[in-house]
């Protein structure tokens, strides 16, 4: 079965009302590939989300940046994924290296929210990736590996699950991993979750790269054959991030 491409942009802590109504509108304006070639998810801050669905079109979706671990109640702060649905919200994602740094979520923590996210009927883009320093010290593959194994040990069903791998290294440094190094690890992933979980999950679960994508680097990443879309940062606040949609099409090529 082919894998739909998937574009997801990561608006992390930006924006004022009126620059996510600009943001919209440019969207709203672009023409890109159809719904069946490309899916494309925005992930505004928490207090624009419902802003951005009203406005976006109706073959884009929006996606919340992290969700709390289980029901809510007591947890000043935090916003369950009960809520997220109580919004109407599809995606959620989890995992965020940014989050793991500076909140020191743990792979066990990123797990329990994957599968907590899942169980309210969310679909999932799990953020998973190696720092500088693991990959100088050739450990790439033991830390995704990890990361991933704390996702499966959890979940069952994979099939509301895109996985964005991230080095950390390139993650708004501008660095980017060659295409050859994304593929590398793309296709160890799928491996991993061919011995590990299962040879259909393997075969239809979504990969993405994220890591300063660009409009200038998209269409090499794309070409990749365990390449199966985007995790866009900043370049998803900016025009070029339809140039980035439109590299779905290098797939069907």
């Amino acid at each position: 079965m082919a894998r739909k491409f998937f574009v997801g942009g990561n608006w992390k802590c930006n924006g004022t009302t009126e620059e996510v109504k600009k943001i919209v509108t440019k969207l709203n304006e672009a023409e890109v590939p159809s719904e069946d070639v490309v899916e494309v998810v925005v992930s505004p801050p928490f207090v624009f989300l419902t802003l951005v669905k009203s406005l976006l079109r109706s073959d884009f979706h929006v996606a919340a940046q992290n969700c709390w671990v289980r029901k809510g109640g007591a947890f000043t702060g935090e916003v369950s994924a009960e809520m997220l649905v109580n919004l109407n919200i599809p995606w959620v994602v989890i995992g965020h290296s940014e989050r793991r740094a500076l909140l020191n979520e743990s792979n066990e923590f990123v797990g329990d929210k994957v599968a907590y996210a899942l169980s309210q009927g969310l679909k999932v883009i799990a953020c998973i990736g190696e720092t500088l320093e693991q990959r100088e010290s050739g450990s790439t593959m033991t830390v995704v590996a990890a990361q991933t194994k704390a996702i499966a040990d959890k979940v069952t069903n994979w099939e509301n699950v895109v996985l964005a791998y991230e080095p950390v290294w390139a993650i708004g440094t501008g660095k980017v991993a060659t295409p050859a190094q994304a593929q590398e690890v793309h296709c160890e992933l799928r491996k991993w979750l061919h011995d590990n979980v299962g040879a259909g999950v393997a075969a239809s679960t979504r990969i993405i790269y994220g890591g300063s994508v660009n409009g200038a680097n998209c269409k090499e990443l794309a070409a990749q054959p365990d390449v199966d879309g985007f995790l866009v940062g900043g370049a998803s606040l900016k025009p070029e991030f339809i140039d980035i949609i439109k590299a779905a099409t290098v797939k069907k090529n």
